[in-house]
C-alpha cells in the first residue's frame, strides 16, 4: 500500500490514492503541551450546558416498540439477505435510532482542512448544515432528521509529544464551544477520537464529563489506531471488537449511573483490518453502534466499499460518509446526493458531512 506525503509549513497533510481514505493529520510543530497540561485543560466542562430536564425527560418516556420496529423494518429497504435488520435487544427508552436519521459536520477548530466543521465561521457553517438538513427531509419526509456536530476532540498528529503518542487532546474551550454552537439548533454533539499511540483506555475517561450529558456522543476511529507501533498517517490503523467493546461498555455505564437515554457510537471504516472480530462485537440496550463508510471516492467505489465491509458485516446501525472535496477528487467524481444515499441496502442511519 503506497502512501503519499507532502509537508507544507506545519502541516503534515496524508493521501491514499489507492484506498479510500477519510481525514487529514493534524501536526503543530510549536506544539509543547505536556500530558498533564492537556489532561487538566480538558477536564475543565462546562457544566451549565448539562440539561437535566433532559435527563428528566428520557427517564419518564417509553419505548414505543411497535414504531421502533416499523423503523428498523423501513431502513433495511427491503433487504432479503437476511444479514438485516440486525436481531438486538430493544434500546433504553429515549432511543434517537431508528426514529431519527442523524445529518452531522464533521472536523475541527483548529483546522480548515479536517472538515466543514472548522473551515466556515459558525455562522456560516451551521447555514450550510441547514441547507443540507432540509435536502435530507425532501428525500424522505417519512424521517425526521437530527442536526449533529461531529468533532475530533483528540486528533492524531506528526509530532510525539513528550509521552510520544502521537495525539493531540483539544482544549476544553474548543469542546466548550461546540456544545454552545450546538445549542442554538438543538443538535447531537459527537466527539471523536484518533488515539494514535494512546488507546481508548486513557482517552475516552478523559472524557466523562462531556459525555455524561445528554446530547453528547462518541466517535472513535480506527484509521489512526497504531497498534503495530507506526507514525499516524503511514498504515492504515485498526481497531479489535475488544476495543469497540470497551467504549461501549464505558459509555453504558454512564447511561445507568446517570440515568441518560442511550448514547451512540460512530465506529469508522473503509477496509476490512480496520475493525476485526466484528462478530464479537457486543450490543446492547444502553448504546446504539453506528459502523459508518467512511471512505472518499467515486460513486462506484463508495457504494462497494458500503457493501464489502458495512453490509456483509453487520453490527447494529450504519452510517454514511460525504465529502464536499475528496469525493470530486478522481476523474468524473462528484459527491452523492441524498437520495442515491438512501438506495443502499439498508440505509445508513447517520450521515456525515467532511
Amino acid at each position: 500500500m503506497k502512501m503519499n506525503t507532502k509537508r507544507t509549513n506545519n502541516w503534515l497533510i496524508v493521501s491514499n490514492r489507492f484506498v479510500l481514505g477519510c481525514s487529514f493529520l493534524l501536526i503543530f510543530a510549536s506544539c509543547n503541551n505536556s500530558y498533564s497540561t492537556q489532561e487538566k485543560k480538558i477536564s475543565k466542562v462546562d457544566t451549565s450546558i448539562l440539561n437535566s430536564d433532559s435527563i428528566a425527560k428520557a427517564q419518564s418516556m417509553v419505548l414505543d416498540t411497535a414504531l421502533y420496529n416499523k423503523m428498523l423494518n423501513k431502513i433495511t429497504n427491503g433487504d432479503s439477505s437476511g444479514h438485516w435488520p440486525v436481531k438486538t435487544a430493544y434500546p433504553l427508552p429515549g432511543a434517537i435510532l431508528p426514529f431519527k436519521r442523524i445529518v452531522a459536520y464533521y472536523g475541527n477548530l483548529y483546522s480548515k482542512k479536517m472538515g466543514v466543521l472548522g473551515e466556515y465561521p459558525e455562522k456560516e457553517m451551521l447555514e450550510k448544515l441547514s441547507a443540507e438538513i432540509k435536502k435530507w427531509e425532501a428525500a424522505d419526509s417519512t424521517m425526521p432528521v437530527q442536526p449533529a456536530l461531529h468533532y475530533i476532540a483528540v486528533t492524531a498528529q506528526g509530532y510525539g509529544g513528550k509521552d510520544e503518542k502521537f495525539r493531540l487532546r483539544m482544549p476544553a474551550k474548543h469542546i466548550d464551544s461546540i456544545l454552545k454552537m450546538a445549542a442554538k439548533i438543538n443538535a447531537l454533539v459527537f466527539l471523536d477520537i484518533q488515539v494514535a499511540k494512546s488507546n481508548l483506555e486513557a482517552e475516552v475517561p478523559l472524557l466523562e464529563n462531556y459525555l455524561k450529558m445528554p446530547n453528547v456522543h462518541l466517535g472513535i476511529d480506527p484509521e489512526f489506531s497504531m497498534k503495530g507501533g507506526n507514525k499516524p498517517g503511514t498504515v492504515i490503523g485498526t481497531m479489535d471488537a475488544a476495543d469497540i467493546n470497551y467504549a461501549a461498555g464505558y459509555l453504558a455505564k454512564l447511561v445507568k449511573d446517570y440515568k441518560l437515554p442511550p448514547k451512540i457510537l460512530v465506529v469508522h471504516r473503509f477496509t476490512q483490518k480496520m475493525v476485526t472480530n466484528y462478530k464479537k462485537i457486543e450490543t446492547r440496550p444502553e448504546v446504539q453502534i453506528v459502523m459508518d463508510m467512511d471512505g472518499w471516492g467515486a460513486q462506484a467505489r463508495k457504494i462497494s466499499t458500503y457493501k464489502s465491509f458495512i453490509y456483509k458485516e453487520p453490527v447494529e446501525f450504519t452510517g454514511f460518509k460525504l465529502f464536499y472535496k475528496n469525493d470530486f477528487r478522481e476523474a468524473n467524481s462528484r459527491i452523492m446526493t441524498p437520495q442515491e444515499v438512501l438506495k443502499l441496502k439498508p440505509q445508513p442511519i447517520y450521515i456525515q458531512y467532511q
